[in-house]
């Protein structure tokens, strides 16, 4: 009879192979799904910038997440609906993360692209891995030496660009470090996403928050600057930024926050200056001269260098 209770026991338990392998990739998922937002990511700069003069900031921000919340409402309204009494119960929680990611973040971005290039707001963006560090730090986080060291090589990367690499600044700028707050506050909190709520839930609760959030200036923006056009040229990009990234982004950035932590993933996050360089210049025909390239290689070299495990 012990016998058969250890045989038992042997076929229910995990095999300890398996834990370990399991341990082992969630690292590399994180990193992947980081990355994947970020590049993804990226195309929503040089959407902002390019439809500057047809939608005003806010109703593009506006209808930006009632796409993405479309998007999402299949898979997370009823798994929302099933847990909203513990919505309820950390409704502070949810509100705070939904200002700050949702409502505040993608607005302020849309606001700095009225006169901004696509590429100084990746740059400035870039800073805000930095924030969430000291975020994480505050909460008790150890960063260690190798991941300090790639953060402070990507940030100093991401100074010499602005400074020497041609960036610029322009009135749009003053926006881009209150937005590269809200969205290092949006990482530190996911961190401390309460216990049991579902991701998928989380996300689609979060985007209605945003979304009603935004219902009060967006009425206020179509009193004073009326609505904009619905042609391909404004329907399209809209439709990119909500299903892409929004609902797509966010929920790999959301994965990737809580398999590897905010500051790792912020690391990654690094690479987008280097991506929004690249489809500015393809598409919008910004161009970054040989500086900005050196400085976008030391970003790269900070992010190889941070991502890596600590060991």
């Amino acid at each position: 009879m012990p016998a058969a209770a250890h045989r038992t026991a042997t076929a229910t338990a995990p095999a300890p192979r398996a834990i370990r392998s399991r341990q082992a990739a969630a690292p590399l998922l994180g990193l992947a799904c980081a990355a994947l937002a970020t590049v993804v990511w990226s195309g929503s700069f040089v959407t902002s910038r390019g439809l500057h003069d047809s939608v005003p900031p806010i109703q593009h921000a506006f209808w930006r997440w009632v796409i993405a919340l479309l998007a999402v409402a299949p898979f997370g309204a009823r798994r929302a609906w099933r847990q909203r009494h513990l919505f309820r119960r950390h409704a502070r929680y949810v509100l705070l993360v939904s200002l700050l990611g949702v409502a505040l973040y993608n607005t302020l971005v849309n606001q700095a692209g009225l006169t901004t290039p696509a590429a100084t707001m990746g740059m400035i963006m870039a800073a805000s891995p930095v924030l969430m560090a000291v975020f994480d730090r505050l909460g008790g986080v150890r960063l260690g030496a190798r991941r300090t060291t790639g953060l402070l090589l990507a940030c100093a990367g991401v100074v010499l660009l602005v400074a020497g690499g041609g960036a610029g600044f322009t009135p749009g700028t003053l926006w881009m470090p209150a937005a590269a707050c809200c969205f290092a506050g949006y990482s530190a909190l996911l961190r401390r996403r309460p216990a049991g709520l579902d991701a998928t839930a989380f996300l689609f609760t979060t985007f209605l928050a945003g979304t009603v959030l935004l219902l009060p200036a967006h009425a206020v923006s179509l009193a004073v600057q009326g609505g904009f056009e619905p042609v391909p040229g404004t329907v399209l990009p809209l439709l990119y930024v909500g299903v892409a990234s929004s609902a797509f982004a966010f929920f790999a950035w959301n994965k990737a926050v809580a398999l590897i932590g905010a500051t790792r993933a912020g690391i990654v996050y690094y690479l987008q200056p280097v991506c929004v360089a690249a489809l500015s210049w393809a598409l919008l025909g910004e161009h970054t001269g040989v500086t900005g390239l050196l400085c976008l290689a030391l970003i790269l070299a900070g992010v190889v260098l941070g991502a890596g495990s600590r060991r």
